[in-house]
């Protein structure tokens, strides 16, 4: 063991780059899971909070609130239920939940939270005191629910504020309004008044489920990275046994079998994929703590979900993240091992043994690239869900990887043909000789430029997109929310003179297709005429929307339910006709417009408490200032179009701000697997060199045809890496992107961005192959001597 271990001692910096590269791919993939296991305890406190997880729930039919009245009804015809308020404070953007903690069921997490022979019960009671958690307390500054103090309590979501129902009421300006009935567990009483429904308990979260997608896609960058990073510890780990051939060769010839030498080989590579995995750990830590606040604004701004901007160590993630490390080095060691363990004894002695061995594979691989290309297509074209998409993604990126080599001897075979004379003759056949050392650094660097160029393709077509479609949306200058129906009637009076057009924006949350979405009422006026994104729609939409005849919904939700216009679409109170389906960017939920007419006759008691105000944009910040000052609004009251665009901007910058980063880091990687690859063969190709030397050529003419190879060979990966990038991005948006969030966006192409990126690549694989060339101009003569003095 100690003649093994000791190679390393002799070679510090191939042990550094074992040890970083699986300390790198292990930090992205650790990072990945560490976010996601902080996002996933978050939504867990939030469905526990209220119960939501494990107790069903009492909701009105139309999705509006339930009446006091109905409540106390169901309580003494022997339902035990318990009221539930839930709403966004305005001032402060919490989420109030009210409770009444004498009737609440025991399943609820908050029920712990509030004893009765413990804490201020009187005072939770009347209304002064408010339980949160103690990052939110510390956060909030000032007074910002006058009369209630808050005091800490465990197990709560942040941003979140549990008191008494009346309080929660009297706070959300809701009064004997109950957005819910929990129901204790056991049995109940038969039937419930028309106007009620029993909703099931949401067992998996349904914040969880909405998330799903968004965490996919961060594992399957994070595995990518980590895959990436393999190819270094490969490169190091077939450096180190390609210099150790002598010495496995003596341990052989002393009666070492090769299970004993292969076993020997495991537990060293044990030992160093454990150390690198607890560094690659740490380092994880790190860029999960600098990437968190921007997946924690991603996440409240795309799905309402509060998750904190700070790290726990969980156990989840950091063991996940060492088992990850010693299983990938074992398969990046995997062939090397194999082959020692089948080659005859005085075998690995052979200069070309390895590379013989190396050469019988390539076959097998093209054809596996072929069958798992096919496979893609195959899951791209006739797969359904998510898992089949990432499935088809996956098998597209490795059947291309693998397929790299093979496209690269038949490119540089051609070359040949073309350039031809004795220098360049040496030239290409030289080149064709290092195509299996650099193959695996030429796959990292292909997967890395073509996720660079897929998702860079998909993120700016999505942004192009995202900001046409949010001046469609955005037509009104100025939008108010108002805290009362009393407050919205004084406002909407002294408006009316002052604005073009005031237009009501009222919803209700309902069922659609199964799940929970959203219907809206919107007026007959020019700003939806104009501006509305439809996709499909038929002759006179508007007309029948205005007329109550017709209904539109959303992308999603025509996709979800497998809906075309004309389909009939379930609302309470009647069905309607699908008249047209429209973009809704930015939504995971389905959605529905009605017109305002059949939307106040289906749901008399919705409030409307927030309005699109129409003016001349000239006269917008004008208005809005004596707004403020004539009814001293609030700051969040009255929010002007360019202000929610700058916000929908930056939660969209911060969405792919983590895919952004990987993808920088994955590009890294793939630099730093070309340097270990071409320190590698620089040891080794001393021999090819020596008789070229003699022949005439100085060692600085041949060290630059070395770098000239090496990025002859890397803009071949790059122009490799434009068509699978492409189609990358083809099946992110045509096909993950509507598994995953139920719309499809137009693709788009940026040559500027690609020749851009592909210089920044051929300028790092440049530096990574500087070191290895400056070691070959500079080698002593007597080296290149030694080739023809030793058998290799």
């Amino acid at each position: 063991m100690g003649a093994l271990m000791s190679h390393w001692l002799r070679h510090p910096m191939q042990l550094l780059t074992l040890l970083g590269g699986l300390a790198l791919g292990t930090a992205l993939w650790s990072g990945v899971q560490a976010i996601n296991a902080e996002a996933r305890a978050a939504y867990a406190r939030a469905v526990t909070a209220v119960g939501e997880d494990a107790l069903e729930r009492i909701v009105a039919v139309d999705g509006g609130p339930i009446r006091e009245s109905d409540y106390v009804a169901l309580r003494r015809a022997g339902w035990l239920v318990s009221p539930l308020v839930e709403g966004r404070h305005r001032g402060s953007g919490l989420r109030v939940i009210g409770i009444d903690p004498l009737t609440l069921p025991s399943q609820a997490a908050v029920s712990g939270a509030v004893t009765i022979g413990g804490g201020d019960i009187a005072g939770f009671l009347g209304g002064t005191q408010g339980l949160a958690d103690a990052e939110t307390i510390a956060a909030l500054a000032g007074d910002v629910l006058p009369g209630v103090r808050l005091d800490p309590a465990g197990g709560l979501p942040q941003m979140t504020v549990v008191m008494d129902v009346g309080a929660a009421q009297r706070l959300l300006a809701a009064p004997g309004q109950l957005d819910a009935l929990i129901l204790a567990p056991g049995p109940h009483p038969d039937g419930l008044p028309p106007n009620l429904s029993l909703r099931a308990a949401s067992r998996d979260g349904s914040l969880a489920r909405l998330t799903d997608s968004f965490h996919l896609n961060l594992t399957a960058f994070g595995f990518l990275a980590f895959a990436v990073g393999l190819f270094i510890v490969h490169s190091a780990i077939g450096l180190a046994f390609e210099q150790r051939r002598p010495v496995f060769r003596t341990l052989r010839a002393l009666g070492l079998s090769a299970g004993a030498l292969t076993g020997l080989l495991v537990v060293e590579l044990l030992v160093l994929a454990i150390f690198a995995g607890l560094l690659g750990v740490a380092l994880g830590y790190l860029v999960a703590a600098a990437l968190l606040p921007d997946v924690s604004a991603t996440l409240s701004g795309l799905y309402g979900a509060a998750v904190p901007g700070t790290l726990s160590i969980r156990a989840e993630w950091w063991v996940t993240g060492l088992v990850i490390a010693v299983m990938g080095t074992l398969a990046a060691a995997g062939q090397s091992l194999w082959r020692l363990w089948h080659l005859p004894v005085l075998a690995p002695a052979q200069a070309r043994a390895w590379a013989l061995a190396s050469s019988r594979t390539r076959r097998q691989q093209f054809a596996a690239a072929v069958a798992l290309l096919v496979a893609s297509a195959g899951l791209v074209g006739f797969g359904h869900g998510l898992y089949a998409a990432f499935g088809g993604l996956a098998a597209l990126l490795l059947g291309a990887a693998l397929a790299l080599p093979s496209v690269m001897d038949a490119v540089v075979r051609i070359a040949q043909r073309q350039w031809s004379g004795v220098l360049w003759d040496w030239f290409w056949a030289d080149t064709r000789q290092q195509l299996p050392g650099l193959s695996l650094a030429l796959m990292a660097l292909l997967l890395a430029m073509a996720a660079n160029i897929g998702v860079g393709t998909m993120v700016t077509s999505f942004r192009t997109t995202f900001v046409g479609w949010l001046d469609q949306r955005l037509a009104s200058e100025l939008y108010l929310t108002v805290g009362s129906v009393d407050e919205a009637a004084r406002l909407t009076e002294w408006l009316r003179t002052r604005t073009d057009a005031i237009l009501p924006i009222v919803s209700v949350e309902a069922d659609l297709i199964g799940q929970p979405g959203s219907i809206y009422g919107v007026a007959d006026h020019a700003t939806y005429r104009d501006h509305w994104p439809l996709l499909q729609s038929i002759d006179g939409v508007w007309d029948r929307i205005a007329n109550g005849t017709g209904v539109l919904v959303n992308e999603q939700m025509a996709r979800r339910g497998g809906l075309g216009l004309g389909a009939e679409v379930a609302l309470p109170e009647g069905a309607l006709p699908i008249v047209g389906v429209y973009s809704d960017y930015g939504n995971p939920s389905p959605q529905a417009l009605i017109g305002l007419d059949a939307f106040q006759r289906r749901f008399p008691d919705a409030e409307v408490l927030r309005f699109g105000l129409r003016v001349a944009p000239d006269r917008a910040a004008s208005l809005a200032a004596d707004l403020r000052q004539t009814f001293e609004l609030p700051e969040m009251a009255l929010v002007d179009q360019a202000g929610i665009k700058a916000f929908s901007l930056n939660v969209f910058d911060r969405t792919f701000t983590v895919t952004a980063a990987l993808n920088v880091l994955t590009l890294g990687v793939a630099g730093l697997a070309m340097f270990a690859s071409l320190l590698t063969l620089s040891t080794f190709r001393q021999p090819q060199l020596a008789p070229v030397w003699a022949m005439g050529l100085t060692l600085r003419h041949i060290a630059l045809l070395d770098l000239c190879r090496t990025l002859v060979l890397a803009t071949l990966a790059c122009l490799a890496a434009l068509p699978l990038g492409l189609a990358l991005a083809w099946v992110l948006l045509a096909v993950v992107n509507v598994e995953a969030f139920g719309w499809r966006l137009p693709m788009q192409v940026f040559p500027g961005d690609w020749l851009g990126l592909i210089g920044a690549a051929l300028l790092a694989i440049g530096l990574a192959a500087l070191i290895p060339t400056l070691k070959l101009a500079r080698r002593a003569p007597v080296d290149l001597l030694r080739a023809f003095a030793h058998e290799r």
